[in-house]
């Protein structure tokens, strides 16, 4: 055969690959309905590792590289799992016509909540500085009332304070809760919400904006005083597979200066570090290995994040400072024990790390 015959056997090929992929999906959207029908779990991790060690077996027998199979699979899994959840919770949707107003929802995790809870049936509104009002959209959240069955607070975390104070005062009826990143600078807000006995509740979200699957995501819960409403909360997300965590505010920040604020440090070290040493970008590329394509990956992910937010995050917490101490101190031991020669420590520090983070599982 010669090159264009070669190319159209393959474009036949790719066109039933693509046909049997959406064969597979339609029979897996039929297991996730039957799962739904009789209360099964979406996921199924034991059926999983069958279904990829039955990948493995067949790509070798075929000649195929196990690794390719394997993460072809778990492509298609995942794709399966996002479609069954998104079915799940459009099935069991909590809405059926209930109001929701999500203050700051043309922000990116804002977004994200004004699609889940127009997924689940609620009628959204949206109130944000960057919109004009309109049909249930509002460039002042004051004028948007309080007449709703849930508020979602998705602002910055100093506005998020703001409009907790304010919302007090109004004393809603309504679910409310707020996103942020940190909790000890809103407390006197959330309290003085407590005070004026509104439904209130606080919540973090361990994902980002473009999150599709929830199944190995987490979402912190922080009951500030009202039970009632934390509940409420978590029954919204109770059709996804996301894993429910339940923290106290102070607990939940001091984690959180290391988790967020530690890891974001880190990056924005990493690449201040390699602005200000003169090396072109494109001549380290050329030099690129495992380790720095990985690192470079989180840190051009960190740098095109909110600067602002990222700000919030290491200025406001009260446990801030620890762990950005804490780095300091560990860069400083590197650099001692390479200026003494120090093998021995430098080895020492290497086996710390490594049985520190055997602890993880």
């Amino acid at each position: 055969m010669n090159l264009d015959e070669l190319r159209e056997r393959l474009t036949s090929l790719d066109k039933k690959i693509i046909e049997i992929i959406g064969e597979r999906q339609s029979i897996v959207s039929e297991i996730g309905q039957y799962k739904q029908q009789v209360g099964r779990a979406t996921r199924d991790y034991e059926r999983e590792s069958v279904v990829l060690n039955l990948a493995k077996d067949n790509a070798l027998k075929a000649g195929i590289d196990p690794k390719l199979a394997k993460e072809v699979l778990q492509l298609l899994i995942l794709s399966s799992l996002t479609n069954q959840e998104r079915a799940r919770v459009e099935a069991e949707g909590k809405g059926n016509g209930r109001k929701v107003l999500v203050i700051g929802g043309a922000g990116k995790m804002g977004h994200w909540f004004v699609d889940f809870f127009n997924s689940q049936g609620f009628t959204t509104f949206v109130a944000d500085k960057s919109l004009d009002t309109q049909a249930r959209s509002f460039s002042d959240w004051r004028d948007a009332g309080i007449d709703y069955d849930v508020i979602v607070i998705a602002t910055p975390i100093k506005v998020s304070a703001t409009i907790l104070h304010e919302l007090a005062e109004m004393e809603p009826k309504s679910l409310i809760f707020d996103i942020g990143s940190l909790k000890t600078p809103l407390r006197d807000g959330l309290n003085a919400m407590i005070s004026k006995n509104c439904l209130i509740t606080s919540i973090h979200p361990m994902f980002g904006p473009g999150a599709e699957l929830l199944s190995g995501k987490h979402l912190i819960f922080i009951d500030v005083g009202n039970e009632i409403a934390t509940k409420k909360a978590k029954e919204l997300f109770s059709a996804t597979m996301v894993k429910q965590l339940d923290m106290d505010i102070d607990n939940h920040d001091r984690l959180i200066a290391y988790v967020l604020g530690l890891s974001h440090a880190l990056n924005i070290a990493f690449f201040t570090a390699l602005a200000d040493s003169g090396e072109a970008a494109p001549k380290l590329a050329k030099l690129s290995s495992t380790t720095f394509d990985a690192q470079l990956i989180v840190s051009e992910a960190v740098a095109s994040d909110s600067p602002e937010l990222y700000f919030e995050i290491q200025k406001l917490n009260e446990y801030g400072l620890e762990p950005l101490n804490a780095l300091c101190a560990s860069a400083d031991k590197i650099r001692e024990v390479v200026i003494n020669n120090d093998k021995k420590g430098f080895i020492e520090l290497m086996q710390t790390g490594k049985e520190y983070l055997a602890t993880r599982g």
